[in-house]
């Protein structure tokens, strides 16, 4: 008895100690929904980050240190809002020596304007990164709870210039 005792106060210890205890920093905040990266860009490190207004992103570029050829990959992704429905985010990544570095973030007005309840977003291919400038991706997304949902394409052609439309078949 005095082992069934020992027995179910250190169980009962064991789950205190692991209720109590601080759970841990998400890597992922729990309001992205959905993320893909894919595309490819590279450029002489005196270019602009992507940017679709005046106002939007910074360059990373220094133009009193000599310039680096830069190049790296494209995320785009979800972030779901408290009523429900999303914003669409894009970022340039910069592949670096060491880490991936966050060359600019930009909020893809287009979507936003819409407010959508978004369903998926996938690449063009699941090959990983592709060796040519651009980027495609399909963003699927519902204006309507209970309606289907349709498929926009995000296109950034060599140029960098960025085009948000509604999917044709």
């Amino acid at each position: 008895m005095a082992m069934r005792q020992l027995l179910m106060t250190t169980v009962f210890l064991l789950g205190w100690s692991a209720v109590s205890a601080p759970a841990q920093d998400a890597i992922l905040p729990a309001s992205v929904i959905f993320a893909t990266s894919t595309g490819y860009w590279e450029d002489d490190g005196n270019s602009p980050a992507v940017e679709r207004a005046p106002t939007g992103a910074e360059a990373v570029a220094n133009p009193e240190r000599k310039a680096a050829q830069r190049h790296g990959y494209y995320k785009l992704f979800a972030v779901r809002q408290e009523d429900r429905t999303s914003k669409i985010y894009l970022q340039q990544i910069a592949q670096t020596a060491t880490d991936p570095a966050i060359v600019s973030t930009i909020e893809l007005q287009e979507f936003s304007d819409l407010k959508p309840y978004v369903t998926d977003i996938r690449p063009e291919n699941s090959n990983g990164i592709i060796k040519e400038p651009g980027l495609f991706a399909t963003v699927y997304l519902k204006t309507d709870p209970a309606a289907e949902p349709d498929g926009w394409t995000v296109l950034i052609d060599e140029f960098g210039d960025i085009a948000v439309e509604k999917a044709t078949n």
